[in-house]
């Protein structure tokens, strides 16, 4: 059966769904099946692989509503082995419709529970808050990774994200775990950067990876190209951090996996020349 993991944070611009596409893709790449749930209204996961956001794209809000079923919603990416369920701007009205469903918190659960037994590795990309579609996602997933800025906000809304995984763990979960923390957007020449890591090793210990994500152009102009990083610029700092974090994810995990560099010709979908 396959594993859910939650990318949560509820402060925005933390590096969340950078991380999320980005050790999707590498997991992938690596000969794991792996689905991306797009969970944001915002769909930056969606079209940050490369899913062109028309009109009579099927997404989870039509999963949500009940108009359609997960085969006609998930839609193939660049990368082979990596699906995703996509998300557009009609998410953002999805709370006031599940406010009114049966089971409310577990219609996420619902959704993903018979997919797990077709891949890998589930990764749901999180809203920047703690609402019912946050809830969902910490309700039907195994365990979760909280991508933090090594920065001061970040660092001081992490209590109130704990409590919430608590709290769903007392009421909903109760198999929820911290899969770990990533620390991101790291400058290591910054005083303050290092001060809020050491504060996140005190906080967290052996959870937070030993992997951090370096501030890297080419990880920022990606998602303008539709391309995760692996297939952007993948002898870049920012794919080499990926490479590293996916690998220390599956050996955590106690998972066998396919060895990759950065010189590793990567087997897409489709090519230039199909195209």
């Amino acid at each position: 059966m396959g594993k859910i993991i939650a990318l949560a944070n509820q402060k925005g611009g933390v590096g969340k769904t950078t991380t999320c596409i980005n050790l999707a893709s590498y997991v992938a790449v690596m000969g794991k099946k792996v689905l991306v749930l797009d969970l944001d209204p915002q769909g930056n996961a969606t079209s940050g692989l490369g899913i062109d956001k028309t009109d009579d794209l099927k997404t989870i809000y039509d999963l949500i509503s009940g108009d359609t079923t997960t085969d006609e919603v998930i839609q193939q990416t660049l990368v082979e082995g990596l699906d995703i369920l996509p998300s557009t701007v009609d998410l953002a009205g999805a709370e006031l419709d599940m406010v009114q469903m049966p089971q409310r918190e577990k219609i996420i659960k619902g959704i993903l529970d018979p997919l797990k037994s077709i891949y890998d590795f589930i990764f749901i990309d999180c809203p920047p808050s703690l609402g019912l579609i946050t809830v969902n996602a910490l309700t039907a997933c195994d365990s979760v990774i909280i991508p933090m800025q090594c920065e001061y906000y970040p660092l001081m809304g992490i209590t109130q994200l704990m409590n919430t995984i608590r709290l769903i763990k007392f009421q909903l979960n109760p198999k929820i775990d911290i899969e770990g923390v990533v620390m991101t957007m790291k400058d290591k020449r910054s005083n303050l950067t290092n001060q809020v890591s050491d504060e996140i090793l005190k906080f967290f210990g052996k959870k937070v990876f030993f992997t951090y994500i370096p501030r890297n152009i080419r990880l920022a102009e990606a998602p303008s190209h539709g391309e995760p990083i692996v297939v952007y610029e993948p002898s870049s700092k920012g794919a080499d951090a990926y490479l590293s974090l996916a690998e220390e994810f599956l050996d955590r995990n106690k998972v066998s996996y396919k060895t990759i560099t950065k010189d590793t010709k990567i087997k897409l979908r489709r090519t230039e020349e199909d195209e």
